[in-house]
């Protein structure tokens, strides 16, 4: 009796465990047929072109004739036989450097000023970053080239205090420059998480300080800068992925030049490409910037051990 027992209890919880099964197997189906949509746009439309890049940067492929594999020799000549590529590189650093601290550092500051409690402040806030919504489009660059051309709005302005203009993007020694203020006023996206990590900062520390004396300079480097790192941090390793891909403001406005001035690496993978119809080599040179900016990211994340404020780890950058 006992036996039959223990068999019967023993059949009811091998039973229960079959239907707990099923039932997390058909939650699990549920949920993938809900993704479905997603997984199946990321496994054609990335997964698949990324997958065909890797192999294509180690053939010969002119899109006319089928792919022809030479193993690393487009690797071998983007490093020893193309100045083209080191010059583009070139270009694209010193953007990078100049461009992603300034637009930082602007963004901040109009955060900060779009931080205080003013009557109508939610407009001004509106107002401000209603043109970074275009701030990337061709007709912006367009804009731009009108702008600083030798008879724009630039020069025109610099006229009336009797000033010589020049020709700020046909000139070598400012054309950068000038894509380079473009960038920084490109502000809107990185102003606006400023400002959500602004106003997580207690304000009691503010008060506190205050009342310990700390003038506004204390205050700001001494409270504001450190509960801010995580979020400066966020928008630096964005800042420097999207410089690199800067592509829209060199190819409208300069083109390049003059004289390769500003020919910035995403130009050169695109003429590559789709001017001289080298896919393999452009993407030899895709899958290069790939690992440089993963290289960079993986330097970053390194060294914010030592200025990310994080709460959550005792009080201090670690």
């Amino acid at each position: 009796m006992a036996a039959q027992t223990n068999t019967i209890n023993e059949a009811g919880k091998a039973g229960r465990a079959v239907r707990k099964r099923a039932k997390t197997g058909a939650n699990h189906l549920a949920g993938y047929i809900f993704i479905s949509p997603w997984l199946i746009g990321f496994l054609l439309l990335t997964l698949w072109p990324i997958a065909q890049s890797l192999y294509l940067s180690f053939t010969d492929y002119s899109l006319l004739e089928d792919p022809v594999w030479t193993g690393t020799s487009n690797y071998v000549n983007i490093f020893t036989n193309d100045s083209t590529f080191t010059k583009s590189l070139t270009v694209t650093f010193t953007f990078v450097l100049f461009s992603v601290p300034l637009k930082l550092l602007f963004s901040l500051l109009v955060a900060m000023a779009l931080n205080q409690k003013l009557k109508g402040m939610n407009l001004y806030r509106t107002a401000i970053y209603f043109p970074s919504l275009i701030g990337g489009s061709i007709a912006v660059a367009a804009l731009w080239r009108n702008m600083f051309g030798l008879d724009g709005y630039i020069n025109q302005v610099l006229a009336w205090f009797g000033i010589q203009g020049m020709g700020w993007i046909t000139n070598p020694d400012t054309s950068l420059g000038t894509l380079i203020l473009l960038n920084t006023w490109q502000f809107g996206s990185t102003m606006v998480i400023f400002l959500a990590g602004l106003k997580q900062i207690p304000q009691e520390l503010y008060e506190s300080a205050a009342v310990d004396g700390a003038n506004k300079f204390r205050r700001f480097f001494s409270i504001t800068l450190p509960m801010l790192s995580p979020v400066m941090f966020f928008n630096l390793i964005l800042g420097v992925i999207g410089s690199f891909q800067t592509f829209t403001s060199a190819f409208i406005i300069t083109k390049g030049g003059p004289v390769n001035s500003t020919y910035v690496y995403a130009l050169f993978l695109y003429e590559k490409a789709f001017k001289h119809y080298q896919m393999g080599y452009a993407s030899a040179l895709a899958w290069i910037l790939l690992a440089i900016v993963g290289l960079l990211t993986v330097i970053n994340f390194a060294a914010s051990r030592y200025w990310v404020f994080y709460e959550s780890e005792g009080g201090g950058a670690k």
